[in-house]
Order: C-alpha cells, then structure tokens, then sequence
C-alpha cells in the first residue's frame, strides 16, 4: 500500500491532474519545472536495436534499491520471472519524453550527455617525497545540516561549514585546505595533484599503491562549496576554446603550464572526501555502476533509481539505450542532463573526456500501478 501511494503521488507530480497528459508539465513546489511528453517505444530512436536481456537485467540489479522498488512497485518482482525482456518492458512501461524546463512540446530545449570513468591513481600508505598529497576522509568538524525536518521543500539542500564561536561558517575552500590543518583521517597519498582532482570530479576511483595492492575509494562528502568547471575557466582566460575543452585537453594544459596548476584548480572552491570501499565504483544508490548503462543525473527533475531511455552519438555512433538513474554530480544541472558511467581503464577513461552529445531521453513509467 505504501508503495501505490508513493507512486501515486510521484506520477501526479510528474503528470498532474489532467486527464489528457499529452504534454505533461510539473511544478514540484518551488523547484523549476520538468516537461513530459507521452511518446511511443515504436517512435523512439533505436529502439529495435536494443540489448533487452541486458538492460532487464540492469533493472533488477537496481531493484535492491529502495528507491527503484518505489517508483516501480510489483515490477521488480516481476522482472526477475519475465520469458521475454522486450516483450516485458513494452507491455509493463510507457516511455515519456522529457524536455527541458524552457520547453513547452516535443523536441523543444536542448540536452546533453558527458561521460565519467573510474580513474586509477598511484599511491602509498605513508607520506613520502613521491607521494605527498593526501585523499582525506570527511573532516570530523564538518557539520552537515539537513533542512528538510523544517522546511520540507529544501529537502534535496544540504547546509555544510563548521562552528566558530556559536556561528556555523563556510568550510575550508580549496585555496585554504591545501595549507590548513584538515582534522581528517588520511586513506593514502598520491602522486599527483591533477590526478587527485580527477578523482575527486569523478566522485569515485582505485588506488595502485607501492605494495601492488589496490584499494577502492568511494565519495563520502564535500566541503559545501558550489561545483566551478575549471574548463569554464580555462575558456575565459584565454587558454582553450570552447571547441577544445576536454579531460584530455585540460589535462595537457595543466602538465604545459606547471607554475598556474594552483590557480587553476582553485578555481573550484569545492572539494571532496572520501571513504575506503570493497568494491569499485557505486553510485548515490550505494549500488556498483554499470558501465554504459548507469548514468547521474539531476534528481530535481529526475528522480534517483528510475528507469529511462537515452539517444546521443557515443564514439560517433548514434546510440540509443536503456539506463538507470543510479547516481549524482554536482555538475550535472536540468532535467535533459546526463553523465553516462563508461567503466575502468584507459579506453574509459578517453571516451568519457571526450563524450559531449546532444542528448535525448525518455523517463520509463509503469503502466500500471501493482
């Protein structure tokens, strides 16, 4: 029963009261809007070309999650005894174009599709003249403050800083925490600092370290700075075009101009720590990602552990593919937005610096309520 009257309520957010949700338009509250449009697997791109068995099986998986079980109650036990996985999702779902909040129809407002890896970096337990610089846990004098108890529509907003004198403050910025004390415990150092702020806009990665052994290093939390892209900056100063930005190409920039490495990765004040894991990369989930099939996206439109449909040019391919909203980004920003999980390694690691796709996607929505 809990579970109908929770998809109830997000189905009457998403399509309102109408009887007639052709072009569906949704105010959560005082958050911006998210459009759907009620579409058609047949009039999708690509649809014929999909890899069924492959994406139910990713349904399932995300199934252990809460959050997926909410929003599609009955389905996930269901799923795990469908005969025929494209047979299944056409008859259980309804795909729904979601457009822009500047939108007002179909095809209106436009998306776009990066990518992120999980990176490996080079490290040691112990602070050495190779290895100086340390991948923190959350401070133990970060405060994080939730509002939502108070004011129930800041509920995705989080307060962070810590207390001086009776006042809450803003935490350490980048510039700050590299010369200040850091009341945290260290995981391990690396070897380089533009590997380290990689990891750290990555959200998670692995850690080679001088013993051969690997360890796994999964977000925790942040200091409560806004997310500043430091290709943005780049752009503006003059050192890459717009054309140009790229992992890659940033990270040629930075290993070009050594004496400005500070002051370009000051720019963004944020900063991330993190927590030893057991497994590779996880999402805001907590469940592993998929690669090519887990994607963050911005759950102010979106919401966490739903099912959707995407259509974008990958490696010059036009694809299209059914996905998972499995986790989050600080610089994944509107409801056509998405940061496709691509995997470990070298080839991961070269398409997700270059994934820049005008995006198309479709939210999967029950047909009927279980």
């Amino acid at each position: 029963m809990k579970n109908i009257l929770i998809l109830s309520f997000f189905l009457s957010l998403f399509l309102g009261c109408s009887k007639e949700p052709q072009v569906a338009q949704v105010l959560f509250d005082s958050l911006p809007k998210t459009h759907l449009v009620s579409s058609d697997f047949k009039n999708i791109p690509h649809w014929e070309k999909e890899n069924y068995d492959e994406a139910l099986d990713n349904f399932t998986n995300s199934c252990v999650s809460d959050k997926t079980q909410n929003i599609y109650p009955g389905l996930c036990e269901k799923a795990h005894n469908a005969k025929d996985s494209k047979k299944f999702i056409e008859s259980e779902f309804i795909p729904y174009e979601i457009n822009s909040e500047s939108g007002k129809g179909k095809g209106k407002g436009k998306g776009l599709l990066t990518g992120y890896y999980e990176p490996e970096l080079n490290g040691s337990l112990v602070k050495t003249k190779r290895y100086q610089y340390p991948i923190y846990t959350t401070p133990r004098d970060l405060i994080t403050v939730d509002l939502s108890s108070i004011y129930p529509e800041l509920k995705n907003l989080r307060l962070r800083g810590k207390v001086k004198g009776n006042r809450l403050v803003p935490y350490h910025e980048r510039s700050r925490s590299a010369s200040e004390h850091i009341p945290a415990d260290v995981i391990c150092y690396t070897d380089s600092k533009i590997d380290l702020f990689f990891l750290e806009v990555q959200g998670s990665g692995r850690v080679k370290l001088e013993s051969g052994k690997t360890i796994f290093i999964a977000y925790d939390n942040q200091n409560g700075h806004k997310y500043s892209s430091i290709g943005k900056y780049l752009v503006s100063i003059g050192g890459l075009s717009i054309e140009e930005v790229s992992l890659q190409t940033i990270r040629a920039w930075l290993d070009a101009n050594p004496s400005r490495i500070d002051e370009i990765l000051n720019y963004n004040k944020s900063v991330v720590y993190f927590k030893q894991d057991d497994s590779p990369a996880s999402g805001s989930l907590g469940l592993c990602l998929t690669a090519s099939r887990s994607i963050a996206v911005d759950r102010r439109y979106i919401p966490l552990g739903s099912m959707l449909y995407l259509n974008a040019k990958i490696k010059d391919e036009n694809v299209g593919k059914i996905v998972l909203a499995q986790d989050t980004g600080g610089a994944i920003k509107g409801a056509v937005r998405a940061d496709m999980f691509l995997g470990f390694g070298q080839d991961a690691r070269n398409t997700a610096g270059e994934l820049k796709s005008p995006l198309k996607l479709w939210i999967l929505l029950p047909k009927n309520i279980r």
